[in-house]
């Protein structure tokens, strides 16, 4: 049976570490000290394929990769979320995954995880064409094919609801309730969705950080299994009230006053 965990599991990861400042075996270090560093801080990407000992394998709806400006970057591999070391070097990049979630997933999805995952160890070179990037190892056995997603604006956009916030904790959502959850915040000032079981639709109000559902929502009368009502539980009693909201290109954020609230990702469809 899938199993998921209440938090955010960090799993060790039997990955290289991330490659430092200083030159190296296999560092490029020769190369690096006239190469300007490629430009990736700051980016949002779509994973659409990846390849490990020379096979290549497409990927699934919702892999991703983030790359902050802290030397961080955050991804999906169409199964768990991750967070992981990133150092920049010339035209090399170095991802180092060092937390994922442990969520169930298919067994394609799963396979597909390892594979990214594996994919991202140790040094690759950096390739970008247009709104494309692609990281590859010097031998080219392994790699992954990127393109570039554009920001998401927070009105207009399906928001598929993926995590559950809780402090600085985010957990997965109920096995059997992901999925269908997601919202979506209309120009004419009403939000619309399903929350886990039921479609809704209410009158919400923005202001500056804040978004406040206004007065009871519509919602349809359906029952449906545990996990899916136990999802819609929660996140109805979230809607109830002022939620702070933070926008990070195509990740959005939800929290109340205690800390408590949900995470979501702009549909790609």
């Amino acid at each position: 049976m899938p199993k998921t965990r209440a938090l955010v599991v960090l799993v060790p990861l039997l990955l290289l570490p991330a490659c430092g400042t200083e030159g190296g075996a296999g560092s490029g270090s020769g190369a690096d000290s006239v190469r300007p560093d490629v430009p990736v801080a700051g980016t949002s990407w779509t994973v659409d394929a990846v390849t490990v000992d020379g096979r290549r394998s497409a990927a699934p709806d919702g892999a991703r990769l983030d790359f902050g400006k802290d030397g961080r970057a955050r991804g999906n591999t169409g199964c768990n979320t991750f967070g992981a070391a990133v150092v920049v070097r010339g035209g090399g990049v170095t991802v180092t995954p060092q937390e994922v979630t442990e969520m169930g997933c298919a067994a394609d999805r799963q396979r597909f995880e390892q594979e990214l995952l594996k994919a991202l160890s140790g040094r690759l070179e950096a390739t970008t064409k247009d709104d494309t990037l692609r990281l590859e190892s010097s031998d080219g056995r392994k790699g992954l094919e990127l393109t570039a997603e554009p920001p998401a604006e927070l009105r207009g956009t399906t928001w598929k609801i993926d995590g559950l916030v809780s402090g600085t904790s985010t957990a997965s959502l109920p096995v059997g309730g992901e999925g269908k959850a997601r919202l979506v915040l209309g120009a004419d000032g009403r939000m619309s969705g399903n929350l886990g079981c039921n479609n809704f639709s209410a009158k919400a109000r923005v202001d500056d950080r804040t978004l406040t559902v206004e007065g009871p929502a519509a919602t349809t009368r359906m029952m449906c299994t545990g996990p899916q009502m136990e999802l819609e539980t929660k996140l109805y009693a979230l809607l109830d009230g002022p939620l702070t909201y933070r926008l990070n290109h195509r990740t959005l954020t939800l929290t109340d006053a205690s800390g408590e609230g949900f995470t979501a990702t702009a549909a790609t469809s």
